[in-house]
């Protein structure tokens, strides 16, 4: 194959190295939408190139006053540079402001470690947090996500997901079972297509949607995935103080009877105390980089699978048996069934749904790409679907112990064994009881407290970065009061469980925007400019395309999702709303790709093409370049017969 160059003009390149031919416009030239959009980014390296040090907000002030000056008298500073005018002013204007307030020199103490030479603009897109993991990081082998997945499996709300359709859906315990199997089987589908872009190319969920949505549009769902992040973790984390709860219960049981010194708050002293012991251990485990919190996983995977099949022969040894529901058939037949399997599925694939976008956030962390493929693809199905087996039959087994209906919460079956007061019952619930609080933790620090912090690093990358991200999310969570939301009285749980509307579609856009759009190919250093002809900056840093599949895949659901909290709405709109996930999904990719037919989008390939392993650890500012991403660079021309055509396109067919 012919070696490939720069897509631009290149002073340095051989003369007979083929470039493409593209427009170029001027700074005064006038340009259409199209153009603006398909326009290269970077100049020619010979062309000198302003830049200033993000070390200090002096060196972004002395650039400002610089940029000021020479606008003010433009024969004076006149000059042919490819500098940061050719980005937006605001942020320009944001900084002069800063710079003459007392407070300039504690926010510059703030700051967060960040390249050299980055623009005002380029630091709201970029910190170490945010670039490309580069190989020393790249830690997470095959197992370690085997791992961290059978550690994520144990947890209670899979515990308990079958009891809604064995209960409400009329469906026998292997019918449920199977809807388990099917529903994960299908999640970790999805996640292993999300986890892929992030395994190749080594980025996060921020960073991934900035391709679909645009350089600052991508905005708008890490805020969303941060706010719920950070609700999420507080209710987990009373969860998880319910656990803390049973263990201290089960060392002096006396802590039962603790007088209450808070009346009329919604909760009492008793619970409370636990939450925040709960809470304040959690903290230790969000200061570790998510490189290294990978061990963490792996002792869950350990211990809290140990402690469930334990629990799960405790309870057929007092029971005798496994109890009466194996032996309990369907109640629901014909429509009501099939509709009992679906909302079964749909009920697995919603359990997921956060974890399906923010996959990224952990698979960039991958040695490479196969490494997050197979290990997911299998332990995901497998190690739930074994942790809900483990609920169904201990749930069966309570009816037999404590000759009642069965007991679908493993924290309430454990307060039963609890309140019997015998000393064995009592050493092995604080055991369980430590494994779920394990339990808690670590899907608290999978799904809720890196999700929230990679988020919040996007949305402020110049003042923080994972582990301050993952603190204020704790915060949140603890001033949020949770057990509000857990009322009975509320219908937050509601909103929460269907939050998987919002969350289909954005996937949907990622998904049909990498793998059908752009056929694998991402031009990372773009995905980290905010110059106006960068591919990745649209239309002011918006992708239309992008929110107009959003609110599609939105708007397919919405009403089905008002029939949710109990309004009335047309049978019709029920029955979508029931394959919630999948309409958001299919509506929101189809439209994004109907779009881009209709209105193409540059930086794509004719033919799949990943070049992660090309990115080693490419420096974002402008006018640097590195050998990776020059050969990443390469995509802007089609080569066919050893000719480079205007496609901005590249064919390896040849």
């Amino acid at each position: 194959m012919p070696s490939l160059q720069h897509g631009r003009p290149d002073s340095e390149s051989s003369s007979s190295s083929p470039t493409p031919r593209r427009r170029h416009h001027g700074h005064g030239a006038s340009k259409s939408f199209a153009d603006a959009e398909n326009s290269p980014l970077l100049p020619s390296p010979s062309t000198p190139v302003e830049r200033h040090s993000s070390d200090s907000l002096e060196g972004v002030f002395e650039a400002a006053d610089f940029r000021i000056r020479r606008d003010a008298h433009p024969l004076a500073y006149r000059s042919p540079s490819y500098h940061s005018s050719d980005e937006s002013y605001f942020f320009e204007f944001i900084m002069e402001k800063v710079k003459s307030t007392k407070l300039a020199h504690f926010v510059d103490r703030l700051a967060v470690d960040s390249e050299p030479g980055l623009t005002n603009a380029q630091l709201m897109l970029n910190n170490h947090d945010l670039k490309p993991v580069e190989p020393e990081r790249r830690q997470w082998g095959p197992w370690n996500f085997v791992g961290f997945w059978v550690s994520d499996s144990f947890n209670i709300n899979t515990w308990m997901i079958s009891s809604t359709a064995i209960v409400s859906q009329g469906l026998s315990w292997w019918q449920s079972w199977i809807c388990v199997w099917l529903g994960y089987a299908i999640a970790a589908c999805f996640v292993c297509m999300t986890g892929r872009i992030g395994a190749t190319y080594h980025i996060s969920f921020p960073v991934v949607s900035r391709s679909s949505f645009g350089i600052w549009g991508a905005l708008w769902p890490v805020f969303n995935r941060a706010a719920m992040a950070c609700i999420w973790y507080g209710v987990q984390a009373w969860i998880g103080g319910e656990c803390v709860k049973l263990m201290i219960e089960a060392i002096w049981p006396s802590f039962t009877n603790l007088h209450n010194g808070i009346p009329n708050s919604g909760t009492n002293t008793r619970d409370f105390v636990s939450f925040f012991i709960f809470w304040l251990c959690s903290l230790p485990a969000i200061w570790f980089p998510v490189h290294k919190i990978r061990h963490l996983f792996t002792v869950k995977a350990f211990v809290v699978p140990t402690a469930g099949i334990s629990f799960f022969i405790w309870a057929i040894v007092r029971a005798h048996g496994i109890g009466p529901i194996v032996h309990q058939p369907a109640s629901a037949h014909g429509s009501k069934l099939a509709w009992g399997m679906v909302s079964g599925i749909m009920s697995a694939i919603a359990n997921f749904a956060t974890l399906i976008v923010n996959d990224p956030d952990f698979a960039r962390f991958a040695r490479k790409p196969k490494d997050a493929l197979w290990s997911q693809l299998i332990t995901i199905p497998a190690g739930f679907a074994f942790t809900s087996f483990i609920g169904i039959i201990v749930s069966s087994s309570s009816t037999v112990i404590f000759h009642k209906d069965p007991i679908w919460n493993p924290l309430e079956l454990l307060q039963s064994f609890l309140d019997e007061g015998t000393h064995s019952n009592r050493a092995g619930v604080f055991f369980i009881a430590f494994a779920f609080a394990l339990a808690q933790l670590g899907t608290n620090i999978a799904a809720n407290s890196v999700s929230a912090g990679t988020d919040m690093t996007a949305l402020l990358p110049r003042y923080l970065n994972i582990r301050r991200g993952g603190y204020i999310c704790a915060l949140v969570g603890l001033v949020m009061c949770p057990w509000n939301l857990l009322s009975s009285a509320n219908n937050f749980t509601t909103y929460l469980s269907a939050y998987s509307v919002f969350l289909s579609s954005i996937a949907g856009v990622i998904i049909s925007d990498y793998y059908v759009v752009r056929r694998g190919y991402l031009q990372i250093k773009d995905l980290y400019s905010a110059k106006k002809n960068s591919p990745y900056y649209f239309w002011f840093g918006f992708h239309w395309r992008g929110y107009t599949a959003y609110i599609a895949g939105i708007l397919i659901n919405i009403v089905g999702f008002v029939g949710a909290i109990g309004k009335p709405v047309p049978a019709g709109a029920n029955y979508i709303y029931r394959l919630n996930f999948f309409c958001g999904f299919i509506v929101a990719g189809t439209t994004y790709w109907a779009l881009c037919k209709f209105f193409p989008v540059p930086a794509t390939s004719d033919v799949w093409m990943e070049v992660g392993d090309q990115i080693e650890d490419p420096s974002m500012a402008y006018g640097e370049t590195s050998s990776e991403y020059d050969e990443e660079r390469n995509a802007g021309g089609v080569f066919k017969g050893g000719e480079v055509t205007e496609t901005g396109k590249m064919d390896l067919e040849h």
